[in-house]
Formats: C-alpha cells, sequence, structure tokens
C-alpha cells in the first residue's frame, strides 16, 4: 500500500478542524467530512454524502485531496463523483479502521492516484 495515499498534501498543516467542511468531486458537491484523522500514513477523512447516495458514508484517503480552502470551508479531492460513489461500502458494521478494509480501500484509490 502507498503511504503518500494516506498522507495530506505537501505543505498542509495537521491538525484541522475540518469537520463538517463541503468536500467537491472533480465534477461537483459530494457531502461533508464527518469525521477527519491526522495520524502519519493512515490519515483519511469520513464524508457523509447526504442524499446524493442515500446517505452512505465513504473513506477517502488524505492523499486523495487536492486542496483545502479553510475561508470557504471546502475540501476539493482529485476524485470525480462516480469513483466515490463506487468507492468499497462503508456502514454500520464495517471496522473502517482494520487493517483488511484499509487495504480494501487503498486498492482502490491507488488506481486514481
Amino acid at each position: 500500500m502507498r503511504t503518500d495515499l494516506w498522507n495530506y498534501p505537501e505543505g498542509t498543516t495537521t491538525p484541522l478542524d475540518i469537520q463538517g467542511f463541503k468536500v467537491r468531486a472533480t465534477d461537483g458537491e459530494i457531502g461533508k467530512i464527518d469525521e477527519a484523522t491526522y495520524d502519519v500514513d493512515s490519515a483519511f477523512v469520513v464524508v457523509d454524502t447526504g442524499p446524493w447516495i442515500l446517505g452512505r458514508k465513504v473513506l477517502i484517503p488524505a492523499g486523495m485531496i487536492d486542496r483545502i480552502d479553510l475561508d470557504r470551508r471546502e475540501v476539493e479531492v482529485r476524485l470525480a463523483q462516480d469513483q466515490v460513489k463506487n468507492a468499497p461500502e462503508l456502514d454500520e458494521v464495517t471496522d473502517y479502521r482494520s487493517d483488511t478494509y484499509r487495504e480494501q480501500v487503498g486498492t482502490y484509490y491507488s488506481t486514481y492516484s
């Protein structure tokens, strides 16, 4: 698994309070940040997609973030909406901190990094 996939973009000062920020894909808004982690080589955001994908949550590795706009309270990711929509499922029973799930997510997103 590539470690840079799990780190914020170079120059990002962490930790940031980005919970609640809007998340924008390359082709439109996809939801709001529900949770953000800042662990080195394992940082990610959990995005609540709201009604866009029937209230589903998705985990996006921090390395997929293109930029963070603190003034607009918005995070831009280097992904299209369909790429986020087709990400590995994150539901109430998924242990999204487990190595198995993170490996699955890392494999999926590494094709887009």
